[in-house]
């Protein structure tokens, strides 16, 4: 078995094995903990499996685990707090249909990360160069973006006086959705990186950030926010204003 089919063996059975624990328990809670960690668990994996340890291996894997833990450690205690994910109401007690979101999960994880699989497949190495920089400065602007916006907002929701207010302070200044443009960024940047070493049909990997993209802007991330924002705050004018104002998600740009 190759490489890459060990790596989505091992995601799939993670996911599948953590459907069936907490389809039993009727529980959301360590959903988005195993997403992160098996984000940790395979590229540190393949990294071993693939036996080089080149430098650009090691940088993006040691990349792609620093955002894993910096995820996982923002969205647990975040859940643990809510004690529920809105995104699964009338999902956690129907197991056919919460195997479906599990599933959903071991794709995302095996699609994102495909660049980088492929890269830490590879046997023979490349000296560092332009594109190397670029992706990888792309990334580290992309965390800060994530990162920042992440804490800017936590710190507003843990404020009593901000209760039932929107966020328009920080990064949230100039973009609705900062923390997504971040993630946008990081993924493109390390299949920029990745492609330094890609031939072929290998570079058909860049539907890694551009399914990231797809996800964020037209599926699970700035529709249902959007909505959820019109429900919540529509007819208030100062929403109004900054829905006009600010920039969905590039920022000063759309």
């Amino acid at each position: 078995m190759n490489m890459l089919a060990k790596a989505a063996l091992v995601d799939f059975c993670i996911q599948w094995l953590c459907w069936a624990v907490a389809a039993t328990l009727k529980t959301e809670k360590f959903y988005d903990l195993a997403g992160s960690s098996t984000f940790f668990l395979v590229v540190v994996q393949t990294l071993v499996w693939g036996e080089r340890y080149f430098t650009r291996q090691k940088v993006q894997t040691g990349l792609v685990a620093i955002w894993a833990v910096r995820l996982g450690s923002y969205l647990v205690p975040r859940i643990l707090q809510d004690g529920h994910d809105k995104r699964f109401d009338g999902v956690r007690d129907n197991p056919p249909k919460f195997l479906i979101y599990w599933t959903i999960q071991g794709v995302w994880v095996f699609v994102t990360l495909l660049p980088t699989l492929l890269l830490n497949l590879k046997k023979n190495d490349l000296s560092l160069c332009a594109r190397d920089i670029l992706g990888w400065g792309l990334w580290v602007v992309g965390f800060l973006f994530e990162a920042i916006a992440d804490y800017q907002k936590s710190q507003f929701r843990s404020d009593p006086a901000n209760k039932g207010m929107f966020i328009q302070e920080g990064l949230w200044s100039i973009s609705r959705h900062p923390n997504y443009f971040g993630e946008i960024l990081m993924w493109t940047g390390l299949f920029i990186s990745a492609s330094s070493v890609l031939e072929g049909v290998e570079l058909l990997s860049v539907i890694s950030p551009m399914f990231v993209a797809f996800l964020l802007i037209k599926v699970s991330g700035i529709p249902l926010l959007e909505k959820a924002g019109l429900k919540k705050w529509g007819s208030n004018p100062a929403y109004q204003d900054y829905l006009r104002d600010i920039a969905v998600l590039v920022p000063y740009v759309w």
